[in-house]
């Protein structure tokens, strides 16, 4: 199975998810966005998958200290616009499999669709 997990190294939820994969003997590439960017396209293609409002982490404090004018009348075009740019205002992590999408760290859904 490919595998492919986008994220940040460092970031608490991502080190869960990819200690849960490890432990599932689950082989995967890392895609860290702090190094390798964020593609609009497929950031585009995620939003289509599973809504821009679960790909969005509108918790962090990127997107918080982001102007006004960026957070205003957010649609889809904007928020990925706005991830593209922030790579850190993408929830993480975004697990790419074939046949889905998994978006956040929920062990039950990643147990249904990995396990």
């Amino acid at each position: 199975m490919s595998i492919t997990v986008y994220g940040i190294p460092n970031c608490d939820t991502v080190k869960k998810a990819r200690n849960w994969l490890d432990a599932k003997g689950l082989d995967y590439q890392f895609h860290d966005y702090k190094k390798q960017g964020a593609d609009a396209g497929r950031i585009a293609g995620w939003v289509d998958k599973a809504g821009w409002e679960v790909v969005l982490n509108r918790r962090g404090t990127t997107f918080r200290k982001l102007p006004d004018a960026d957070k205003e009348g957010i649609d889809a075009g904007k928020a990925v616009a706005v991830m593209a740019a922030n790579p850190s205002c993408i929830k993480r992590p975004v697990v790419e499999y074939p046949g889905g999408l998994l978006v956040g760290f929920k062990q039950d859904e990643w147990e249904d669709a990995l396990g």
